[in-house]
């Protein structure tokens, strides 16, 4: 299989001097890893693949009574506009409820150079009103992942980081995986990214930095529901209206010859992220590539997923 893989990669168009690091994990199998120029271990931004640890301590918070998604985002951060009494918490999950476009956040933040949880929220009471109304359409949102973490913060009484530390990283033996909020640009050992573009200090949309075989370790978790909230969080969303959409809580929602997959990317200036699994394969691929501006990932995401077996044949 290593030997297949490696022949996908190269299909894909990378070359071998160039750093990634792809794995695959089937049915409680030792995961398959192909690394060049990074590890298995080596410690690497996640980029928006942090979005589902977020979205499972909010999940853990909901299974525990201690936040209820239909509370108004008003209620947890009362210094936002009058709009925020109009956003429920699992319009924020699913990306639903209608904040600003992200551009235009970031060019408020790129003025301040604070590109943190407070920048961002600093940023949102910038804008008297909203566009759209809530629950009304699917539109990405990074923003509304940061008050997502904000509002886990209030209800667990604890910081985001030591909240996943306690629930999510140490029971599931993820050794080298926490949110990181600075003030250095990485934590101690990380592979580093573009010198000029180092990565957001904000949390919830961001913030987690991690390892190919921790991200496996994560999926193997999801799959066996070890966290009793796997059910919840591939419960795609819905607009107000009853329509669904393709995204759950923090991860996509998609098929793939015919099998669900649970996937999401993650991307910064020079990294490149991608996570997908298929729970009724328990079948887990993860990718993590830096010096990397391209699409490749996905091309080769979906190669691995036939070689898994997600194509209805089995891998040698």
């Amino acid at each position: 299989m290593l030997q297949r893989m490696t022949a996908l990669v190269s299909e894909a168009g990378y070359r071998s001097d160039e750093p990634i690091v792809v794995g695959m994990r089937r049915r409680g199998a030792p995961p398959i890893l192909l690394a060049q120029g990074l590890t298995g271990t080596t410690v690497t931004y996640a980029a928006s693949l942090s979005k589902q640890m977020t979205a499972a301590c909010a999940a853990l918070l909901v299974q525990r009574g201690a936040l209820d998604m239909e509370s108004s985002l008003s209620r947890w951060l009362p210094r936002l506009p009058a709009w925020a009494g109009a956003i429920r918490l699992r319009h924020l999950v699913h990306h639903t409820a209608a904040l600003p476009a992200d551009s235009e956040i970031d060019a408020i933040i790129a003025g301040e150079a604070d590109r943190t949880t407070s920048g961002i929220i600093r940023a949102l009471t910038r804008f008297p009103a909203l566009v759209r109304r809530p629950g009304t359409e699917h539109r990405y949102s990074n923003a509304g992942y940061v008050c997502l973490a904000a509002a886990v913060e209030r209800a667990a009484d604890m910081t985001l980081s030591d909240f996943a530390q306690r629930h999510l990283f140490v029971p599931l033996a993820m050794a080298d995986t926490r949110y990181w909020s600075g003030p250095d640009p990485m934590p101690p050992g990380a592979a580093p990214l573009a010198r000029l573009h180092p990565a957001p200090l904000s949390l919830g949309d961001g913030g987690v930095w991690t390892t190919l075989r921790d991200l496996l370790r994560w999926s193997q978790a999801l799959n066996a529901d070890e966290l009793g909230i796997s059910e919840l969080m591939q419960t795609p969303g819905r607009l107000d209206d009853g329509r669904p959409i393709d995204y759950a809580w923090g991860i996509g929602v998609r098929s793939h010859a015919g099998h669900r997959v649970y996937r999401h990317g993650g991307g910064w200036t020079g990294l490149r992220a991608l996570h997908a699994r298929v729970p009724d394969l328990d079948l887990s691929v993860a990718l993590l590539a830096i010096d990397d501006h391209t699409e490749r990932r996905v091309p080769l995401l979906n190669s691995l997923l036939d070689e898994g077996g997600a194509s209805g044949r089995a891998a040698s």
